[in-house]
């Protein structure tokens, strides 16, 4: 199957919504309870684009959208200003056939060319897929948070990771 990873279009937020709403409901991939309509998603789309942030997406030969990642703002703080927090989101029917891995070097790549320094990966701590992954990809894990989330009536567990993306590179001077 030929994939290819491009920018998010307006078009394609039915699919990335009904990707998210799955993660939403059968996974602790994400720890909010509430599905979203198109309305959220076309805000949260207008939103990174204001701020210059990619939303990618792998699509198909027919242009079917598989997965989608992003990233933002880490803190919302001018220190923090070189460092950004991603999600990554596969369709059901298309996880572990390396989509993830395939759009989260694009990410990364848009955030180095994007002056980014630190790319925060925050990760339900049973979640080994996506820790196995993130650990391929460069990330090492900075920290462990237990019981801070809840969702399915359990605690959740979250890992921090970061990826430094220019190791050994001056902070820029203000």
């Amino acid at each position: 199957m030929s994939i290819a990873v491009r920018q998010a279009l307006e078009t394609d937020l039915p699919t990335i919504r009904e990707i998210y709403n799955d993660a939403v409901r059968n996974t602790n991939a994400i720890w909010n309870e509430k599905q979203v309509d198109l309305a959220n998603r076309l805000a949260w789309f207008q939103g990174r684009q204001a701020q210059g942030y990619p939303i990618l997406v792998a699509v198909d030969a027919g242009g079917q959208v598989l997965g989608y990642a992003s990233y933002g703002d880490w803190r919302p703080f001018d220190g923090f200003r070189y460092s950004v927090e991603h999600s990554v989101y596969i369709h059901p029917r298309q996880r572990g056939k390396g989509l993830g891995g395939l759009l989260m070097r694009a990410l990364i790549e848009r955030a180095r060319r994007g002056g980014k320094h630190v790319m925060v990966a925050a990760i339900e701590s049973a979640n080994s897929a996506s820790i196995t992954l993130h650990q391929r990809l460069g990330f090492a894990t900075t920290g462990q948070m237990p019981q801070v989330g809840i969702k399915f009536g359990r605690w959740l567990d979250l890992t921090f990771m970061q990826l430094v993306l220019n190791p050994g590179a001056p902070p820029p001077s203000e």
